[in-house]
């Protein structure tokens, strides 16, 4: 673990990725008592499944995507390109779509007993 005091420098492509239901995530600081949340780099391979957290908030900043990339929520699909940050309040019913990489920011930390799946809205 990271003194605290310090500063810590990650290359997130170099972290082990750890699947997850919609690709694969590579996530740094989950070990900082120091540091509020998470930051995962996030490979998307297909259309993720329809979720939401009761305590998370998740940023997802997009890196790079297909032309159609989307994301859902509640319902609603927007069109997303790279550049785009989606803001992910817990309760909203969210699911991104097509291929793409992004930065995803997680607070409180990430946490896998924080997420609860549904069928497709769509």
């Amino acid at each position: 673990m990271a003194n605290p005091s310090t500063y810590e420098l990650v290359d997130l492509k170099a972290l082990p990725g750890i699947p997850c239901p919609c690709g694969e995530a590579r996530r740094a600081f989950a070990d900082r008592g120091d540091f509020p949340a998470t930051v995962h780099l996030t490979s998307i391979s297909k259309d993720a499944q329809l979720h939401y957290h009761r305590q998370q908030t998740e940023v997802y900043v997009v890196v790079k995507c297909e032309e159609n990339a989307a994301i859902e929520l509640d319902g609603q699909i927007h069109p997303l390109h790279p550049g785009m940050a989606v803001l992910i309040p817990p309760g909203v019913h969210h699911r991104a779509i097509g291929e793409m990489e992004v930065i995803l920011f997680c607070t409180p930390k990430f946490d896998p007993n924080d997420e609860f799946f549904l069928p497709s809205e769509s």
